[in-house]
């Protein structure tokens, strides 16, 4: 499918939902896919192809943990967008205690992973913007429609869930993927909906936009060509990186970052790369406290794994603090900025944990008895031990 095929079946899409909402909004995490939906959709209004709304409401997603060549080229795109009366802009954060950073260090919450633990993407992305469309909208009348940057073919998770949506709660996939309930917008039920307009899109269209259409005057003069350095510059349609926080704990290599440093006006972030083994050791028995004994449920009953690994020690959190407050200076970027830091410090010296662990549990490398499952507790076996 050629550039020109592709905008035209998201005009079409846009023009066939449209007119269904009093609201229009954009869910805009910073990545390639949203922040093309994002400049096309105000080249389409500009150029008169969509009715101008009174008001469209634009939420970025701002996590705190972007790529660097990300949170330049959004910051650039947030002073266009305010440049427009009609739309109203907004940066959305979680609440600082429950941002990245905050909850790790200062509540001691191990760093997220794939297998048991993976809260990050909810808390700090999803719970956010829902709030923050949910405080928008609620006090309007009629319903929304809120915009998505979702494309067919970035994973196979993803495209498994389209597929699945396709025949159940309002959803129609023949224009683009539309939904018309939502269930993490609770307060507005009923009156918010969202649309894929790319949803048919393949990455080269993507970068077609990006690189050569979008960054011209007549498409709005955007300063996209950026995002393609948090990609591989001029190789990122090969590449095919996908981005999230710098650093994440739940790939297996940060290749979004490797192709930034690649390039010569990147390489001073160099020092990310340590973020990764940072986190690794966080997650290590040495580092964490451990349920000792029987632990029993409220209703009697003895918990399913007992002599769980939980929370990061107050030592092991200190010192992974000052070794990325020494990595963000090296680097010259701002993943602890002075509010969350001094936040961190606090928490850390209130001695807080997180429910249900006071601190004074052992560390979790520490040789415990055995909790065996009719509730009897006798010395732990070298092969108990190997196999946890």
């Amino acid at each position: 499918m050629v550039h020109e095929e592709a905008v035209e079946l998201t005009l079409a899409s846009l023009r066939a939902y449209w007119g269904r909402h009093s609201h229009v909004a954009v869910a805009w995490s910073g990545g390639k896919d949203s922040t093309a939906t994002l400049t096309l959709l105000i080249h389409l209004i500009d150029s008169g192809e969509l009715p101008q709304p009174e008001r469209l409401f634009v939420f970025y997603a701002d996590t705190r943990q972007e790529l660097p060549p990300l949170q330049q080229a959004a910051d650039k795109i947030i002073q266009k967008l305010r440049e427009r009366n009609w739309i109203e802009a907004q940066v959305v954060r979680a609440p600082i205690d429950k941002r990245f950073m905050v909850y790790i260090l200062g509540r001691g919450v191990p760093p997220p992973n794939n297998n048991t633990l993976r809260w990050c993407t909810r808390q700090i992305k999803v719970d956010p913007m829902s709030a923050a469309l949910e405080a928008a909208i609620s006090s309007l009348p009629g319903s929304a429609l809120m915009i998505t940057g979702v494309r067919e073919g970035e994973s196979a998770v993803r495209d498994g869930r389209i597929a699945m949506s396709c025949s159940k709660d309002g959803a129609e996939c023949g224009q683009g993927w539309y939904q018309q309930e939502l269930p993490n917008a609770k307060g507005i039920r009923g009156r918010l909906a969202t649309l894929a307009p790319i949803l048919h899109w393949r990455v080269c269209t993507v970068w077609d936009w990006l690189q050569v259409y979008a960054p011209r005057p007549e498409f709005g003069a955007w300063p996209t060509r950026i995002l393609a350095d948090a990609y591989g510059g001029d190789d990122a349609q090969e590449i095919n990186a996908r981005t999230g926080c710098v650093g994440c704990p739940l790939a297996s290599r940060d290749v979004a970052l490797e192709a930034v440093i690649a390039l010569p006006q990147w390489a001073h972030l160099a020092p990310l790369l340590e973020l990764k083994p940072i986190y690794r050791w966080m997650r290590e028995p040495a580092q964490r406290l451990r349920k000792s004994g029987v632990e029993r449920l409220k209703d009697g009953s003895i918990a399913k794994n007992p002599q769980r690994m939980g929370p990061l020690t107050l030592e092991a959190r200190a010192k992974a603090l000052e070794q990325i407050l020494d990595i963000q200076r090296r680097a010259q970027v701002d993943l602890i900025n002075a509010e969350e830091e001094a936040r961190i410090r606090e928490l850390i010296a209130a001695r807080t944990f997180p429910d249900k662990w006071s601190g004074d549990e052992p560390r979790a490398d520490t040789w415990l008895d055995s909790v065996y499952p009719d509730g009897s507790v006798q010395p732990l076996l070298l092969r108990d031990w190997v196999g946890s």
